[in-house]
């Protein structure tokens, strides 16, 4: 026995948290190890960036994801700037791997995880619960997307997402008192000024299923504890590796760098081209068809 504690579940959330779709795309760079070595030891100083050939892999994901509670369902949007890492004190227990293998999930102590920096989220409620639960870095931005979808032919293998800026405030009475017991009363301030924005254009590019969940999660709580979340995903993802001839078909724009992901994000990433993606879409569950005509 190590003595170690599970961290506190605190009121009013529960674990684990189902999702009951999930859409999400990440984008990995293959970038200088220095400046996110440095990021790390002010942020997560007990892990380590993860070394791919002498490379270090910071990887943005986006999510929107449907979760469904007793009195009803939420949508959240979120993405997140992460460097992949490991803990520093279990280097002696990792395998191996260069990025390629990494990314089709052959690492499966679960050591390399990513490390959060940042995450800009629309929903109030999952900012609480991810800085709560999992120690993230977590505060409010709003999103413009264009995504695949079966519910439009025209949109396929096009994905992008732009992150705005946006502010937490606290909601009126009326508000309040129609938010569940426990919910944080807090509502979104939406501004139109844009922090960053990936598009990737993946058509024709050849992709595979790759299993490369669970995916650790690492957090580092204001007293310095360093925590792991895993995250399962039940199906797998689609992976796109990319070269100097497609890597051209994702594109990073940055906003405002006085805002600090922003500017952690052009320190660590500079003009480094994409090194993959990786792609996720929940399973239908029912269609409402065509109607028909009764004599």
């Amino acid at each position: 026995m190590t003595g170690l504690t599970l961290p506190p579940v605190p009121e009013p959330y529960h674990l684990p948290f189902h999702y009951g779709a999930l859409h999400n795309i990440g984008v990995d760079y293959l970038v200088d190890p220095g400046p996110v070595q440095e990021l790390l030891a002010e942020r997560h100083p007990a892990l380590a960036a993860a070394d791919f050939d002498g490379r270090a892999c910071v990887s943005l994901n986006y999510q929107l994801y449907f979760a469904q509670y007793p009195n009803g369902g939420g949508i959240t949007e979120e993405v997140e700037i992460n460097v992949i890492a490991h803990p520093r004190n279990a280097a002696d227990r990792l395998p191996d791997v260069g990025y390629g293998q990494y990314a089709r999930g052959h690492d499966r102590t679960g050591l390399l995880g990513i490390a959060r920096l940042h995450v800009l989220c629309d929903n109030p409620l999952a900012i609480d619960a991810g800085s709560r639960l999992y120690a993230e870095p977590k505060y409010p931005g709003w999103f413009v997307t264009q995504l695949p979808s079966l519910n439009a032919a025209a949109v396929r293998d096009h994905w992008s997402f732009s992150c705005r800026r946006a502010a937490l405030e606290t909601v009126g009475a009326v508000g309040a008192e129609r938010a569940g017991a426990g919910d944080p009363p807090t509502g979104l301030r939406r501004y139109e000024e844009e922090l960053l924005a990936v598009e990737a254009d993946l058509a024709g590019l050849d992709g595979e299923p790759v299993v490369n969940t669970p995916i650790t999660g690492y957090g580092t709580e204001k007293e310095g504890r360093l925590l792991a979340g895993p995250l399962i995903v039940h199906q797998p993802y689609r992976f796109h590796p990319l070269d100097d001839r497609t890597a051209g078909r994702v594109r990073l724009t940055l906003g405002d760098r006085t805002a600090e992901a922003v500017g952690d994000l052009a320190r660590l990433v500079g003009d480094a081209p994409a090194a993959g993606v990786w792609t996720y879409q929940s399973a239908p569950v029912a269609a409402h068809h065509r109607p028909y005509y009764l004599p």
